[in-house]
């Protein structure tokens, strides 16, 4: 069998997707798991067998992207206002869970250095798998999830950094030196993230074209990598920092052509490199097991159960133990108004996903010691976090019962604020149309058609947040409007369409009919591009 050309891949990767996808929807469970058992399926066929996950490429590529796309579309109010656990699950808690899983990698064998280098590896949580699993969560979980999983990466870094440079006699250890890592990690990581995004959007000022607009925006978080590892600092953060910057100054200074076509590329960008990121891992799966020599299968299996169960265990015990500590120390009204029971803690706990960043981490493990010797059980290393990323990921199979018996309440906090959003945003603008149609000297008829429409529209908006039954009628005639446009829409389609095939028409101009027909078809479709 000869070996697998690029192209290849690619096309093997667009299948696995696509039917991964569909198959996940028929058996309704989340789709990482289906196409992580798919990246294992592939590994059988020979040619595929060589297939790696470049663990520079995850880091210095895939990671850029995907973490920035998740900070441009996450909530910094809700961020803020849940500062403190984000903190402390990104942080602490991260030290904590690689600690405990290196005292259980050295009983089962590991060094201490190559133990404290797996339980950095498995210390974070995953952001792509949280951002997919998790999705259907309350608003402040979901929010508190997703930060946690895009800090997080940062403190793992450090401390794998740090147990890597010990174990291959690169670096020393002392409280002075650790401490000077983590600041220099976290101060010149925020710096390089704000420097980036400044000159991002510098550069996008100066620009009025979109495409152009784009590729400077492609560019800014591989920028706040590049600046942060300049300065030997966190790039996981820079790029974390730049994104949620960036998410709150192109609101005001971004253009309506710029921004569709921004939704447009990462929505699907994001969602092909998360594809690919769980095939390869279900490859590396494999690999890993095929790798495996220190020691036997059997108690590599043993030594997967054990880890998995003390950094599940070890984020239970956090989530129930540091909330009290916390009730205890901080009684303050608004400290009591946001505690949470403990059923929601135990769906946190259970979305504590391990994903591609442990593994592309346990494969960057260096194969030698600075003395020119093999680094002690590092296909251990490789094997158990490949595994431990199943058994977390697995557990997104519970996490939907665990969602049904902790009875959380129904976010309705999303639809009020679009709600008052769209109403105050709707009556606001009635009143300016007459000062703005005096301004433009625009014809009175025209700006009494104009108020017609906005009286129409408010008057949909408020009987879709009454909820009334007198509100029926409106919501009704509403339905039936769109659903006239989009059937007249479909005929002027269909027209169109028919031109170009008798010829009376260029499939240039039939390219720039149907642009203007698909605007208005998404428009009345409500469909959203993003969360």
């Amino acid at each position: 069998m000869h070996d697998l050309l690029p192209l290849e891949l690619i096309v093997v990767l667009a299948a696995a997707m696509v039917a991964s996808g569909a198959l996940a929807r028929r058996l309704r469970v989340p789709p990482p798991l289906v196409l992580l058992l798919s990246g294992a399926l592939l590994g059988f066929v020979p040619a595929l067998r060589q297939v790696q996950l470049p663990p520079a490429a995850m880091l210095l590529i895939f990671l850029p992207a995907l973490l920035f796309w998740e900070s441009l579309t996450t909530s910094l109010r809700e961020i803020r206002s849940n500062l403190r656990p984000i903190v402390l699950l990104s942080t602490v808690l991260v030290v904590v869970t690689a600690g405990a899983v290196a005292v259980v990698g050295h009983a089962l064998g590991l060094p201490w250095g190559p133990a404290w280098v797996l339980g950095a590896a498995l210390a974070p949580t995953d952001a792509t798998a949280v951002g997919v699993l998790a999705r259907a969560l309350p608003r402040r979980m979901v929010t508190m999830l997703r930060a946690e999983s895009l800090v997080n990466d940062g403190t793992a870094l450090v401390v794998y950094g740090l147990a890597v440079g010990i174990t291959v006699g690169e670096e020393h250890l002392s409280p002075a030196h650790v401490s000077w890592l983590f600041l220099l990690s976290y101060g010149a990581g925020i710096a390089a993230g704000a420097v980036a995004a400044w000159l991002g959007m510098h550069v996008r000022r100066r620009l009025d074209d979109p495409l152009q607009e784009n590729v400077a925006l492609l560019a800014t978080p591989f920028l706040a990598f590049l600046l942060a590892e300049f300065a030997h600092a966190s790039g996981v953060l820079a790029v974390v920092v730049c994104g949620l910057i960036v998410s709150q100054v192109s609101p005001r200074e971004g253009r309506a052509d710029a921004r569709r076509q921004t939704v447009a590329f990462w929505s699907l960008a994001t969602f092909v490199l998360n594809g690919s990121l769980f095939v390869l891992v279900g490859l590396e799966v494999q690999s890993a097991v095929r790798d495996l020599t220190s020691v036997d299968l059997v108690r590599g299996l043993v030594a997967v159960a054990a880890v998995s169960a003390v950094v599940i265990g070890t984020r239970f015990a956090w989530l129930f133990t540091t909330p009290y500590l916390i009730r205890v120390l901080d009684r303050r009204p608004q400290q009591r108004a946001r505690r949470v029971g403990a059923r929601p803690r135990v769906v946190v706990a259970v979305a504590g996903f391990r994903g591609a960043v442990s593994l592309a981490l346990a494969l960057a493990v260096p194969q030698t010691l600075s003395s020119g010797g093999p680094l002690p059980g590092r296909d251990l290393i490789v094997f158990v976090t490949a595994g431990v990323i199943v058994v977390t990921l697995a557990q997104g199979l519970l996490l939907p019962g665990v969602v049904r018996w902790a009875r959380l309440p129904y976010d309705t906090t999303v639809d009020e604020e679009r709600h008052l959003a769209e109403t105050l945003a709707t009556e606001g603008a009635l009143t300016v149309i007459p000062h703005l149609a005096a301004e433009l000297g625009v014809d009175p008829s025209v700006a009494k058609r104009l108020r017609g429409e906005y009286d129409e529209h408010l008057g949909v908006v408020r009987a879709d947040g009454d909820g009334a039954d007198e509100a029926a009628p409106a919501l009704r005639q509403d339905q039936q409007y769109t659903a006239l446009r989009l059937a007249v829409l479909a005929h002027k389609r269909a027209t169109v369409v028919g031109l170009r095939d008798e010829g009376r028409i260029d499939d240039t101009v039939l390219r720039q009919v149907q642009t203007r027909l698909d605007i208005e078809e998404v428009r009345l479709s409500r469909r959203e591009l993003v969360e």
